[in-house]
């Protein structure tokens, strides 16, 4: 299965594809980011971004998506930015038929290091270690993206094993 995390924001978007191979083991695919030029119109910068998501969806075709959740403590005006750009990114993927999946930061930090509070760093040394590199992914918000996309196998194997402990 082949996952896109996204990180989404209208100035900087992270992006990581991770793959699990049949022996469970994580390999990375593509990471980085998308950035959008700060003198821009918002509209544009939100096109360029449908654009460059378009471009990566086509190239790697994944098999899910997985996106941050949105979630603002005092900024309300980061906040709507933020929606937007998470507008456009659930846009692209459903317009290309692939299912989405939604994750908080908590649920993401509990999922990679298996602590909900777990500081910035401490999730980027697991993705690293995850994914067998020798150094964190940067920038930022790329290894926030692979994270997203490790949270989301970890929950789809998890939710697979519940189903067949059902049956």
């Amino acid at each position: 299965m082949l996952v896109l995390g996204v990180d989404p924001g209208t100035a900087t978007t992270g992006y990581g594809l991770v793959r699990e191979s049949q022996d469970g083991t994580l390999c990375l695919v593509d990471f980085g980011v998308i950035d959008t030029p700060a003198g821009l119109e918002d509209e544009k910068r939100l096109l360029l971004l449908y654009q460059r998501l378009n471009e990566l969806i086509l190239l790697h075709t994944p098999d899910a998506g997985a996106v941050e959740k949105l979630f603002f403590r005092r900024n309300v005006t980061t906040a709507i930015s933020v929606g937007q750009a998470r507008g456009v990114v659930l846009l692209a993927l459903a317009q290309q038929g692939i299912p989405v999946w939604e994750y908080t930061p908590m649920e993401v930090k509990q999922s990679v290091s298996g602590y909900g509070n777990a500081e910035k760093r401490q999730v980027q040394i697991m993705v690293q270690t995850l994914l067998g590199l020798q150094e964190y992914p940067k920038p930022d918000d790329a290894a926030d993206a692979l994270a997203v996309a490790i949270c989301h196998i970890h929950h789809y194997r998890w939710k697979l094993y519940e189903k067949g402990a059902a049956s």
